[in-house]
């Protein structure tokens, strides 16, 4: 993965600083990512919108103004052949500006997240992907607990992997592990 990364750095990306943006899930959500690939595109839309929504308000603009790029390489094995899908995103360390009205676009590099706001945008990647893996029929969602539906895990009720898995006030079993590398 670091090959393709250093690769699309030195040779195909603009010559601006880039971050790498390291998306993990838990394992309810690598299965299901595993069978059901529209889910992962979708989540994977989420997440670009929730990092660029982001940094475009780092750089205190609103996201309409600004342009963002990123590219993301899906890693679906671990160094043991074991599921383990996570997305690797290589984002502008920034934001372009401008463009209209015979203005060239600028680039403006922001500094690195914090670890608040990389809580904060954990937290709003959780809840949003909560709310579309519910609205598209794939989790389950009651006045107690968050379930992935029995259809998507394809078991009984009496497997115990399909009991309540997390606390629908803040997302816990779906919060991802997100970290940010200077590349």
């Amino acid at each position: 993965m670091a090959d393709s990364a250093a690769l699309l750095v030195d040779e195909i990306l603009p010559h601006q600083p880039m971050r790498q943006w390291v998306l993990s899930v838990p394992f309810p959500l690598r299965f299901l990512f595993a069978s059901n690939p529209k889910a992962m595109t979708g989540v994977l839309g989420i997440v670009y919108r929730a990092i660029s929504t982001h940094l475009a308000h780092k750089a205190g603009f609103a996201k309409p103004l600004v342009q963002t790029g990123a590219v993301t390489l899906i890693q679906r094995f671990g160094s043991a052949l074991n599921l383990n899908i996570h997305f690797h995103m290589l984002f502008l360390d920034g934001v372009y500006i401008g463009g209209s009205n015979g203005h060239p676009m600028r680039f403006q590099r922001l500094k690195a997240p914090t670890r608040n706001e990389l809580t904060k945008l954990t937290h709003t990647i959780a809840h949003r992907v909560a709310r579309y893996l519910v609205h598209q029929g794939l989790l389950e969602h009651d006045t107690g607990n968050i379930y992935l539906t029995p259809e998507v895990m394809d078991a009984s009720d009496e497997d115990p992997s399909n009991h309540p898995l997390g606390s629908p006030k803040c997302s816990d079993w779906i919060i991802p592990k997100l970290t940010s590398i200077l590349r």
